[in-house]
């Protein structure tokens, strides 16, 4: 009895790694995702306005060794330019 007790956990464990590594592999897309406001990759800076009213906002690019400006975006992912160059941006707190 002792020993099928054993047996009947184990296999119950073993399914729940296995059912968890397949979810795993199921939900990785969503990690793939854009982050919402500023970020860089290896060589570029963008800013990802996030909304679902479709909305444009002012945003304020903050650029190293030049003076900052504001630029205005719509929905969705903006390129900066060069993440050497962009230093960061933000919200400005307006619509456009």
């Amino acid at each position: 009895m002792r020993v099928r007790r054993q047996l009947t956990s184990t296999l119950g464990s073993l399914a729940l790694v296995f059912a968890f590594l397949g979810a795993g592999t199921a939900t990785a897309t969503p990690a793939a995702a854009d982050p919402c406001g500023f970020y860089e990759t290896g060589s570029d800076a963008y800013y990802n306005h996030c909304t679902s009213d479709g909305s444009h906002v002012v945003i304020k690019v903050e650029v190293a060794l030049a003076p900052d400006y504001e630029r205005c975006v719509g929905p969705g992912r903006s390129w900066l330019g060069s993440a050497t160059k962009i230093q960061g941006a933000h919200y400005a707190g307006r619509t456009c």
